[in-house]
This record gives structure tokens, sequence and C-alpha cells, in this order.
């Protein structure tokens, strides 16, 4: 017989809603807020149906098992290693596969950020699932909302969830936009950082890695906000950033390490990523 809950060892901790529109006029948690909360282990039976959606929006991390979820009348598939998220007033249900019932961790959130950060994560109603690359650190976040929240729902506990989701929500961005080892952005910027002495040309790396150099620019553009060769330089000027905080390696020298034979362009190319010679800023006061 199907359950929305009452799982065996379940977690489950509800705000109550005189509290949440409390929460929403205050500076931090108006701008994002947990509401619910939970963990279902092995959740045999589970579904849950709701034809007109709900104020919050819904994030399932399935960590084993399988499930399911309907979206606006489009079924997806709910494997481990992935999330489903459900932006607020979307109808929907889910439920845990017959066959390998899903483990789940899950929160409601609400706020005036929560479409912002939905939308960086990639999804939405026509793309409500996203894989999850580091499962053990959204299960031990969503593990710390999920204890703050069976403690007390005081403002102090409701901003301390707050953050939490913040760091889930983030995190998830982050690690989507980071390449997964062995892919060729990965080659391509693990090439990168050991090659801080040299310059490198984006069509000698593309063929390096196996992709064509316009690819190989989006990767890069979608990663880091910029190209290829942008980034190296970020490389090699973070990388020269250090010695001058590190050590007393002469200019001329530190400019030789990060593939500048003359240190006057050296010197000139830092001060206009940095507004300071890189004599000013070993001098500049930091800390």
């Amino acid at each position: 017989m199907p359950i929305q809950e009452g799982f065996r060892n379940q977690r489950l901790t509800v705000v109550p809603r005189r509290v949440v529109a409390e929460a929403h006029s205050r500076p931090v948690t108006r701008r994002l807020m947990v509401t619910d909360t939970g963990y279902y282990p092995a959740a045999a039976d589970h579904l849950m149906r709701r034809p007109s959606g709900i104020d919050e929006a819904i994030l399932i991390l399935c960590t084993t098992g399988m499930g399911w979820a309907n979206i606006e009348g489009v079924q997806y598939r709910v494997g481990s290693n992935a999330a489903l998220v459900i932006p607020r007033g979307t109808p929907h249900a889910y439920g845990a596969s017959a066959d390998n019932p899903w483990t789940i961790w899950w929160c409601h959130l609400r706020g005036t950020d929560l479409p912002e950060l939905i939308k960086e994560i990639g999804a939405g109603a026509s793309r409500p699932v996203v894989s999850i690359r580091r499962l053990d650190r959204a299960v031990a976040l969503l593990d710390e909302i999920v204890t703050t929240l069976e403690r007390d729902h005081s403002p102090a506990s409701l901003m301390g969830a707050a953050g939490a989701a913040w760091k889930l929500l983030t995190q998830i961005v982050v690690d989507r936009a980071m390449p997964t080892p062995g892919d060729p952005l990965q080659r391509a910027m693990a090439y990168l950082t050991e090659r801080l002495d040299t310059t490198v040309r984006v069509a000698d790396l593309a063929s390096l890695v196996g992709v064509s150099p316009s690819h190989l620019s989006a990767l890069f553009r979608r990663a880091t906000g910029g190209g290829v060769l942008a980034h190296h330089t970020a490389l090699r000027m973070a990388h020269a950033r250090n010695l001058l905080d590190t050590t007393d390696t002469t200019i001329a020298d530190i400019a030789r390490e990060v593939g500048y034979s003359d240190p006057f362009y050296f010197s000139r190319h830092f001060r206009r990523m940095h507004e300071a010679s890189p004599t000013e800023y070993r001098n500049r006061a930091k800390g």
C-alpha cells in the first residue's frame, strides 16, 4: 500500500508555518529557508502526489536504490547519485521503485534567492533530475540540515539550516561545472597546471585531449568563465603571487618560473591584472 512517510529509522521535521512566516520576514532566512526536511531509508511503497504543486521547491537526493518522478505529465527515472529538483508550484508525483526502493534525503526550500540557485544548478520543470558528483558531501550537508532542525526551530537553527542549504546548492553548481576525472577538460586543466613555465597553444592542447579547439574553448568558458589561455594565465599569476608571498625569490626568477623570459613584460602584465607591480604586491600588508 503506498505511503507518504512512516519508514523504519526515518528522520523527519516540519517547521510550523507560523514559524516559517516569521522567518520569511527576517533578513537572512527570507532569502533562503528550509521548511521541511527528512531522511527515508529503503522507502518501500513511498508515494507522493501533488497535482497543484506546493509553495516550496523540493530537493530529493537519492543515495541508493531507484525512484521515479512525474513532473507536469512527463515521467523521469531517479537513480542513485542523482537529485530531483522540483520548482515551487509545479504539479508533480514521485515515489520509490517497487523492485529497488530508494533511500533519500530531502528538503523543502523557499526564499527570494532560490529561483536563481535552481537556475544555476541547471534544473527546472523540464529538467528536474541532475547528477551529483560528490554524494558524500551532499549527504553530509543534508544530514546537517536535518540534525539542526531536529534540535529546534529557533531563528538561529533556521539560519544554520539555511547556511547548509546554501552550501549544498552552490556545491552542486560548482561540482557540475568542474570536470570529471579523465574527461578532456580535466586532462587539459592538469596539463596547464603542470606547464606554468611555458606558453601553450590552444590547437595543440585540443589535439592532445582529443577535441576541437572551439569545443575545448567552450568547455573552459563554461567551467571557468574565460578561455583556455586566460585560465593558463590565471594559474601562472597565482603561482607568481604565491612565490611573492612566501619566498625572497627575485622578480626576474619568478618571471622565468611562470614562463616570462622578460621580467619587465612580466611586471607590466602583473600590474595590469593586480593594479600593483610585483614589488608593490610583495610589500603590501596582507591578512
